[in-house]
């Protein structure tokens, strides 16, 4: 279903009161919002902003009608800051990312959980169903497991000669993607190599490891941790002439080659609603996740020049921007 038609049908309700033990207890509701960035970066703030506007356009207007707790976790104490936050006993908490959804679900099974940024919510187990998630969680999912063929389909088509493709994962998450990458590999007899890392240092680790390959290219996949080290990331596949494409547009705003995926920043947005409905009485498991309906293609033709490569004009045809 998509979104516009769900909150056509369930966006008749903002007039009830909001019922939650908050007003019992004769506080503002309350929010905790966990962010994986350092609250100075840009990703943070176009967050925040997004946040704030789309609990502004409901009416929801912080220190007025609602309480909102950022916290700033780095990577190092996320399960620490998962569970003070949940000991402050918010009524709502939202995340963005696997894994500060995996910190706060081992926190906590009953406060209401709004996620953005997860892939395959039903294939990992973290909802029933996307119709009925069931549990105290709901939310947006950003990419299903076959976004997995059509990013080492667009990697081939604006780099043509590469015969190995290395995966970049964040410990062992998104596994149904990396699997319909091999599945899709195997048309194109190209070489996949799973490469999960954990750190900075594990990150500079698995970009130099294929250097003596110049048919090396890279797939990053969806995890905020490689928005933290972006520009790591970005630097090391230039440096060792990878051309790697990632899951948004960010990437390649900085210098990075190639992206396809969401707008996070609207998922952010959206996810106001089901905060809203949440502290008016609906329960999450009851609210569908939504799936994102369009998905961006940006190119930038001077990471592709750098790299010596030479984009069809039916790509860029495609592409919803290019950066020259």
């Amino acid at each position: 279903m998509q979104r516009r038609k769900f909150f056509g049908l369930v966006g008749g309700a903002l007039a009830w009161p909001i019922a939650t033990h908050a007003q019992q207890k004769g506080r503002l509701p309350s929010l905790g919002v966990i962010i994986r960035f350092s609250p100075n970066t840009p990703e943070a703030q176009e967050r925040v902003r997004a946040l704030e506007t789309g609990l502004s356009a409901l009416g929801l207007i912080e220190g007025r009608n609602i309480h909102i707790d950022y916290r700033w976790p780095d990577p190092s104490d996320l399960p620490a800051v998962a569970a003070a936050l949940v000991a402050s006993r918010p009524d709502v908490i939202l995340v963005d990312g696997a894994s500060v959804l995996t910190a706060v679900r081992q926190a906590t099974q009953s406060i209401p959980v709004v996620f953005t940024g997860i892939s395959d919510p039903e294939g990992t187990g973290i909802v029933a169903s996307l119709a009925r998630p069931g549990g105290n969680m709901t939310g947006f999912a950003n990419f299903e497991p076959s976004i997995g063929g059509k990013w080492l389909e667009t990697l081939r088509e604006i780099a043509p000669h590469l015969t190995r493709v290395g995966v970049l994962r964040l410990g062992d998450f998104h596994p149904r993607i990396l699997q319909n990458i091999q599945a899709n590999a195997a048309a194109s007899a190209t070489e996949i190599v799973d490469y999960s890392v954990q750190d900075e240092a594990g990150l500079r680790t698995a970009v130099s490891a294929f250097d003596s390959d110049p048919g090396t290219g890279l797939i990053a996949t969806p995890e905020p941790f490689f928005g933290i080290y972006r520009s790591t990331l970005i630097e090391l596949a230039a440096k060792h002439r990878h051309p790697t494409i990632y899951p948004f547009r960010i990437f390649p705003k900085n210098g990075g080659l190639v992206s396809y995926g969401i707008n996070i920043l609207d998922q952010v947005r959206g996810s106001a609603f089901y905060v809203d409905r949440i502290l008016r009485g609906a329960r999450p498991g009851d609210l569908p996740v939504q799936a994102p309906t369009k998905f961006e293609l940006v190119i930038n033709l001077k990471a592709a020049k750098a790299l010596d490569l030479d984009v069809s004009p039916s790509l860029l045809t495609r592409a919803d921007e290019v950066i020259d």
